[in-house]
């Protein structure tokens, strides 16, 4: 019998959550994402590093502020693993905006143009292209924004369904739900409930997610995300698409045994509701706690990760 991992390429996207490129190299996925954090592990391995110069040299020719360059060196930095990953993959990479622009429509919408621009000096199909946005209602804005221009976009950071909601309904082209980072706040919330299998209540929330979408019909893509073990990815075989992990991957290409698909697409469907407003959206994520912990640790540890590898390049200019 093949491998659980082809088994679930025959019903699921999968996606490589890496900036590693022999991982890629080995796991064949159909898609990759990458984010400050990932970047900052890819840059920190030796035979990767010569990105960062390049990045650098890039963007002293653009700039004589030394705090500018860093920032362009960044940008830059993350469209040359992006375009390189592009080279791997046959469809879609994402690449995030910064995570400090997560509270201001106008800043992201400025980043993500400035991104694609930068993927088209690099003479890649920018159709292939998804920018990353945390789904903040800014970001949510932004990604409206974008998506009007024919730019497409990866929300991320999803742990509500209020924010997956408002998602599909400003037209997002995928959203990113998180499952290991829920099961986290779970499990040290009640140590003594069983989260196993389809308890877990990562699978739970992106499974409400996925047959919400078919059932009224959104084309917004669900990607479940941050996955803890191969159990949760079993329980959600057959969701849009997966971003799994290269150790994750190896287990799956691992493991031999029938695979069964648990999701799959409504037949019939029912009108949406009318849109989410600003301030349901905000009270749902205030009455959440989970989510709201989650979403705002989320941004600031990329936040963090972005800040340190922005000191990286500063020690390169």
């Amino acid at each position: 019998m093949s491998s659980q991992l082809e088994q679930l390429k025959a019903m699921t996207t999968v996606v490589a959550d890496t900036g590693d490129f022999e991982a890629i190299n080995q796991y064949q996925p159909q898609d990759a994402t990458t984010n400050p954090s990932l970047i900052l592990n890819a840059i920190q391995i030796e035979k990767y590093r010569p990105l960062a110069a390049e990045a650098v040299t890039w963007a002293k020719a653009h700039s004589d502020d030394t705090d500018e360059v860093i920032t362009k060196a960044a940008d830059k930095l993350a469209v040359l693993i992006g375009a390189k990953l592009m080279a791997q993959v046959p469809g879609l990479v994402s690449t995030e905006v910064d995570a400090r622009l997560s509270f201001d429509s106008q800043a992201t919408v400025a980043k993500a143009l400035e991104l694609v621009t930068l993927y088209k000096q690099q003479g890649v199909d920018t159709s292939r292209v998804l920018i990353k946005i945390a789904s903040t209602w800014e970001g949510v804005q932004a990604a409206k924004i974008l998506e009007a221009q024919g730019i497409r976009c990866n929300l991320t950071l999803v742990f509500a369904f209020a924010q997956a909601r408002a998602c599909a309904e400003a037209g997002a082209y995928l959203i990113s739900p998180f499952v290991g980072r829920i099961l986290d706040w779970y499990k040290a919330n009640d140590t003594s409930a069983d989260f196993t299998g389809a308890n877990d209540p990562g699978v739970q929330s992106v499974t409400h997610i996925y047959n919400y979408f078919k059932k009224h019909d959104y084309k917004t893509i669900v990607m479940g995300a941050s996955f803890r073990n191969i159990s949760e990815i079993q329980e959600l075989a057959g969701c849009d698409r997966l971003t799994i992990s290269p150790k994750l991957l190896a287990e799956l290409a691992e493991t031999d045994t029938p695979l069964t698909q648990k999701l799959t697409a409504a037949t019939e469907t029912a009108a949406a509701p009318d849109a989410m407003t600003e301030q349901a959206f905000r009270w749902e994520m205030n009455q959440d706690a989970m989510a709201t912990e989650k979403l705002s640790q989320g941004i600031r540890q990329f936040a963090l990760d972005q800040e340190k590898l922005e000191s990286i390049l500063a020690a390169l200019v």
